[in-house]
């Protein structure tokens, strides 16, 4: 729905007490403190010192004249007037003026059944005649004064001893009779404390350091809660708080200097506060430095960014005046208002006004002109009174509930965040790291009916759910191995759905430093691994999930998400990481091993270079699996040496074997290793059936044996029938029968020893010998006869043997 500011016009002073005088305090000091009284019937104007008379002027209105005390010869300008609440009255509340001088005087005004103001008392807030006051608070019926002790001659000014010579002091307000009040006993909160700039805030005061405030603690600002007796230290830059009560062993005042013992990070590390202008609002404290950042600190300690205002104004020196209505921080600047939306930051809207003297006022107190000033804030000029709220458009058409829910999604963010930083809607938009803003907008674009709503978000409610439920239980002490193991899982699943760049990256390898095991169970689930049917590691998870795992991005020293899995592997599951390795090769796109400077090493290089840095026993077989699943050629052939040298050749056959449908020029480098050891000894014989079937199917008879000649050891001395005593036998075309005979059968073209290496089986006819006449012939002519038998016999036999 459209939303617009609107200004109405509760008073023209008119009906005020010295409306002529209001006015003109009003349009020629900009820089005059104002405030209202409780009922929002008075309105106190204090001008600043060096101003004219009047120097502060109560007007009142309705019937009634207004207050325009006067000042003591001597006491010099009054340092700060407040309206006070007197407890105890039987008529009704009824306004009490406290006056404060830097001199350390007070006085009470008050209105009682005369008609006007009377002085109450006068009273001395200072124990010492030289102390004075540098700053005072009021709240309730409590008024608080920073003070300056005199100190002692000894002490230089200048020094550490005088910077922490202050002390804050508190008197509360007392009913006297039915119509009377007075200031009570003065008590002492804080003794030795820098100086402070007091403020107070519904039912807390902020104490804040001043631009004089010793350096070494211009970056700590204290906040006392009167009501339950505490004080918190807050260092709002690295948002650090802690809490102390004020009252041990029956005390009721502290030394600053204890507050500030045994809590480590308090005094290192912090620059003083760069305060422009500070303001009270809502029981919180804004701070506006030089450059135009607003920051809110809550009154727990706190600190979180708000939004950004014009830094050019600022540097003019116009009046600033900052407040919050309806979730929304309102600033005018010089002539000009912002609203800024105190969940996201974004400028709501700017207005030009009438004039650059307007003042913001707090909202009234409950129950008095309610109808009047209900939800809004109150602007103060020469002009009038007016009332700022927030008006709801009629027109349902310009509604858009993606912009919605992304804002309201971003003011819940902002109220959690533990960081300084301003988040606005668009970085919601970004990414996937806020899932329910997303999955929300995402179902209301088509307005499907609140059951689907809730359907559609059920696993981000059972995950706040769980989240909220785990962080409950760690605070309380419970189950505190468990619950961090928990909450690293979940984080791991954040910091996996974000972008992981910068500070995402380095969080996620102090995870997977700190929880080892919690991260790889945590990234086992998010990419859904698991084994299949057959054994084989596969993976569910969508793509865009395994290119940030996969993405090679190194930023400040931090190791990329995957190498912290391959390393997590390492120690917890050495197993799993060759099958991991080849789950993600095959998951991998293109142009996702780029890093930022350019084309990266591949994935099993990568995870080579995580498993150089665990040397041990596991380490060379994992490198050997690595080297055989990574698909390439070279690491595939680096693999297979290494593997013959060792002598392995069942595993060597098993690679083999199961590359070579996917590889034919793998498949024949492999062979043709195998081969090659085959014609040097004869540790292959065993496995002549495995190598047969590695034999690729385009290697003729004559290819294979050319190969075998290659490799074949060259003969220093004649063939013997028999091999030498240990040493391997020769290699026989028995033992290459086989080989042969896979390589004609998968041949496409005739072999020229075909008629030499394949016969019918049968040997040939044997040859009729010639019969010689016997006559005549000597025993030495049938010597030759039979030495052609014997050569006849011995050819067939070696044919046999062929």
């Amino acid at each position: 729905m459209k939303r617009a500011s609107t200004l109405r016009l509760l008073s023209d002073l008119s009906d005020f007490s010295d409306a002529s005088k209001l006015r003109e305090v009003l349009a020629e000091e900009p820089f005059a403190r104002v405030r209202s009284s409780p009922d929002g019937r008075h309105l106190l104007l204090l001008r600043p010192p060096g101003s004219p008379a009047p120097l502060l002027l109560v007007s009142r209105k309705g019937a009634g004249p207004g207050l325009e005390p006067f000042c003591p010869p001597g006491q010099g300008p009054v340092l700060d007037a407040f309206f006070l609440q007197c407890p105890g009255w039987a008529s009704g509340p009824r306004p009490v003026l406290a006056l404060v001088w830097a001199s350390g005087r007070a006085e009470v005004w008050g209105t009682g059944v005369h008609p006007g103001w009377q002085l109450l008392q006068q009273a001395e807030l200072c124990v010492s005649s030289k102390a004075k006051v540098v700053a005072a608070a009021a709240l309730g019926n409590r008024l608080v004064w920073c003070e300056e002790r005199p100190a002692s001659t000894e002490v230089a000014e200048g020094s550490v001893q005088a910077a922490f010579g202050h002390c804050v002091c508190t008197r509360a307000l007392e009913s006297h009779g039915e119509t009377s009040a007075i200031l009570g006993a003065p008590k002492t909160l804080l003794h030795h404390c820098p100086r402070f700039q007091l403020l107070a805030s519904h039912s807390d005061f902020f104490m804040v350091p001043t631009a004089t405030t010793w350096p070494s603690v211009a970056h700590i600002l204290l906040i006392w809660y009167p009501g339950k007796g505490r004080v918190t230290v807050a260092v709002p830059a690295h948002n650090v708080t802690h809490s102390k009560n004020l009252s041990p062993k029956g005390r009721d005042s502290w030394d600053f200097r204890s507050l500030l013992q045994r809590v480590p990070g308090l005094l290192s590390g912090g620059e003083p506060l760069d305060i422009h202008t500070c303001t009270a609002a809502q029981g919180s404290l804004l701070l506006l430095n030089p450059k135009g950042a607003v920051s809110l600190i809550r009154r727990d300690g706190g600190a979180r960014a708000v939004g950004i205002l014009g830094y050019g104004l600022l540097s003019q020196g116009v009046p600033v005046s900052l407040g919050i209505f309806n979730n929304t921080l309102a600033c005018v600047l010089g002539s000009g208002l912002e609203l800024l939306d105190m969940g996201s930051g974004r400028l709501l809207e700017r207005k030009v006004l009438s004039t650059d003297r307007v003042h913001l006022l707090e909202p009234s107190a409950p129950g008095i002109d309610e109808e009047e000033n209900k939800g809004g804030l109150r602007l103060l000029s020469a002009s009038g009174l007016f009332c700022m709220a927030w008006e709801i458009g009629r027109e349902v058409e310009g509604l858009n509930s993606e912009d919605l829910v992304f804002e309201e999604a971003c003011g819940y963010y902002q109220r959690r965040s533990l960081l300084g930083a301003r988040l606005t809607t668009d970085e919601l938009r970004k990414g996937s790291t806020f899932r329910a803003p997303l999955a929300l907008a995402a179902v209301l674009r088509g307005h499907q009916p609140p059951t689907k709503l809730l359907s559609d978000l059920q696993a981000e409610l059972r995950d706040y759910h769980g989240l909220e439920r785990l962080k409950t239980r760690l605070v309380a002490g419970d189950g505190q191995e468990e619950g961090w193991t928990e909450l690293a899982e979940r984080e791991v699943e954040r910091l996996l759905r974000s972008d992981l760049t910068g500070d995402k990256l380095t969080q996620l390898n102090a995870v997977f430093s700190v929880f080892p095991a919690a991260a790889w169970c945590s990234s086992r689930r998010a990419l859904q691994l698991q084994l299949d049917e057959a054994g084989q590691l596969k993976s569910q998870a969508p793509p865009d999930l395994w290119k940030k795992v996969l993405v090679d991005t190194r930023a400040d020293g931090a190791r990329p998400p995957f190498e912290l899995l391959c390393e997590c592997l390492c120690r917890l599951e050495p197993c799993w990481l060759p099958p991991f390795v080849e789950l993600a090769q095959q998951q991998g796109g293109p142009g996702w091993g780029l890093g930022a400077g350019g084309p990266g090493p591949p994935l099993y290089r990568r995870a080579l270079a995580v498993l150089g840095d665990w040397a041990g026993a596991r380490a060379g077989a994992l490198e050997l699996e690595l080297l055989l699943g990574s698909g390439r050629p070279k690491a595939v052939l680096q693999a297979i040496g290494q593997l013959v040298q060792a002598g392995q050749w069942e595993r060597v056959l098993d690679a083999g074997l199961a590359l070579s449908p996917s590889s034919p020029l793998l498949q024949m480098e492999i062979f043709t290793v195998l081969l090659a050891e085959f014609a040097r000894h004869r540790q292959l014989d065993a496995h002549l059936t495995r190598l047969r079937h590695l034999c690729p199917p385009d290697l003729t008879p004559t290819d294979l044996l050319l190969l075998l000649k290659r490799h074949l050891p060259d003969e220093e001395e004649p063939p013997a029938p028999f091999p030498k005593v240990g040493a391997d036998p020769p290699l026989t075309v028995g033992l290459l029968r086989g080989l042969l005979e896979q390589a004609r059968s998968k041949a496409q073209s005739p072999s020229p020893y075909e008629d030499i290496l394949w016969d019918s089986g049968a040997c040939p006819p044997r040859p009729k010998s010639r019969h010689y006449p016997s006559q005549g012939l000597s025993s030495h002519s049938k010597e030759p006869g039979a030495r052609i038998s014997m050569e006849l016999t011995q050819t067939e036999t070696w044919g046999e043997r062929v």
